[in-house]
């Protein structure tokens, strides 16, 4: 049977957050165990909480919000790029020796991966310098995701990763958790909630073996 391997994070009252993002809460408002006839829940969290996608429009006012975006590019053929050894900024020679080349869609596996288990926010967190994000554009990638809130460094003066990919149209997921995920070849299959306006919504990611 062909195996689909969950790489979302799940989502909970007190989870790991972005800092200054709204932290996530999941409020019973309605509760069968009280009486009620159904359970019902409150949601409060940030539009990046957890797995989450990032349109142009989180960093571009005038360009593509989430409910704008291709399905195509959100869905096909997937790379995991092995890049467990690599502290703080992944280089284009990271990316290059990881063999990058040729992939429509690129995910990048860290150590980020083994921060899932806590809920404070870790800073030192690995991500794509600029140069790398350059590489990821020259080689023509829709789509690349990494496991932790972030793909750029902590706090950037310029932003320039997010801005050079969001501009040229490549779409960003963050927060997949790829743990258990050996690097190569799959098909990916990452639906972002439908918001209208949205700068980024949570979605539910997964990877099809092929």
């Amino acid at each position: 049977m062909t195996r689909i391997i969950d790489i979302s994070v799940p989502l909970y009252t007190g989870m790991v957050s972005y800092p200054g993002d709204t932290r996530p809460q999941i409020i019973p408002n309605k509760g069968i165990p009280a009486g009620e006839t159904a359970n019902l829940s409150e949601l409060r969290l940030g539009s990046h909480s957890g797995t989450h996608v990032d349109a142009p429009h989180h960093f571009l006012d005038d360009e593509e919000t989430v409910d704008e975006l291709p399905l195509a590019a959100l869905m096909g053929p997937a790379r995991v790029l092995d890049l467990t050894s690599i502290e703080g900024a992944i280089s284009k020679a990271d990316l290059e020796g990881a063999g990058m080349a040729g992939a429509e869609r690129v995910l990048l596996k860290t150590s980020n991966s083994s921060l899932w288990g806590s809920t404070e926010f870790n800073r030192s967190f690995v991500a794509l310098d600029d140069a790398s994000a350059d590489y990821v554009l020259e080689q023509g990638v829709l789509l690349v995701a990494i496991d932790y809130l972030s793909i750029e460094r902590f706090h950037s003066d310029t932003h320039h990763v997010h801005l050079s990919l969001l501009g040229a149209g490549v779409i960003i997921i963050e927060g997949v958790n790829l743990h258990d995920v050996e690097a190569g070849d799959y098909e990916l299959v990452c639906l972002p909630i439908k918001i209208r306006g949205g700068d980024g919504a949570p979605a539910r990611a997964v990877l099809i073996e092929k």
